[in-house]
């Protein structure tokens, strides 16, 4: 199973530029829901004004190596490390989940497109990385919706509750989880099952990459900019426009001390 391309087995029946097909159109659908998203929630015309109130109150004047330094470090420490997120459980699931999505997408794509014809031969490391990825996808994915969300940890509610931001979470795990049932449906030959649930993970995909609109899909494209923003802002002073700290430590009292802080 972990060395089958399920995609180069599916071509016996599908022409592979009908899945070519499908995944051109996931990203044109990528691309219109993000465009919609940022008319509606008119991000990038509030980064775009926080940025020059920020310039205008700045008080040093970044070199360009000062600034790319600055970035640099931001997407090394904060992006592709998620160090925002402390030493935490948090942190884990996130990476898991973020990681495990770049591979699960990045080897569909090279498998589809090079390697899903009839009579191709796939190099064994791409369908292993496949079925790794759709595992820490779900891996991460599971652990943050059943134990790690906020508004179910600290706020009592059920695991059950289904609000419309979790859409992007939800339709991200059950399709790497029907796409690594399929993979093993197919390669044991079960007829039916194997169909349905290759049905199922089309349409999952469909729902995730049709719902960002609806879904936090693009924060993952805003959430770079602004941490970038964030951190350029810091350097040069300007703090994004709020006051400097107090010198005076921060009194919460012995309460603090009940519990160490978990939820956030």
């Amino acid at each position: 199973m972990f060395n089958i391309n399920p995609f180069a087995d599916l071509a016996q029946s599908i022409p592979s530029i009908l899945m070519q097909t499908f995944v051109l159109l996931m990203f044109l659908l990528i691309v219109i829901g993000t465009i919609f998203d940022i008319i509606h929630k008119k991000n990038v015309k509030y980064f775009f004004e926080n940025a020059k109130k920020a310039k205008k109150n700045a008080k040093i004047e970044l070199s360009t190596s000062k600034k790319t330094s600055v970035i640099l470090k931001t997407v090394t420490n904060e992006i592709l490390t998620t160090s925002e997120l402390g030493r935490g459980k948090r942190r884990i699931a996130h990476l898991l989940g973020m990681y495990g999505t770049i591979l699960f997408w990045v080897t569909s794509i090279i498998m589809i497109f090079f390697y899903s014809e009839k009579n191709s031969i796939t190099p064994s490391i791409y369908p292993v990385l496949w079925h790794l990825g759709a595992v820490m996808t779900c891996l991460g994915g599971y652990w943050f919706w059943f134990f790690l969300r906020v508004d179910v940890s600290a706020e009592a509610y059920p695991w059950y509750r289904i609000i419309q931001a979790d859409l992007f979470v939800l339709s991200l795990v059950i399709s790497a989880t029907f796409g690594i049932i399929w993979s093993f449906l197919q390669s044991a030959n079960i007829l039916f099952f194997d169909t349905l649930f290759f049905v199922l993970f089309c349409l999952s995909n469909i729902v995730l990459f049709g719902g960002i609109y609806w879904s936090k899909f693009a924060h993952m494209f805003y959430k770079p900019g602004a941490a970038i923003q964030r951190n350029l802002a810091e350097a040069d002073g300007s703090r994004d426009n709020l006051p400097e700290p107090s010198n005076k430590p921060k009194q919460f009292g012995l309460g603090i001390k009940r519990e160490a802080p978990k939820h956030y």
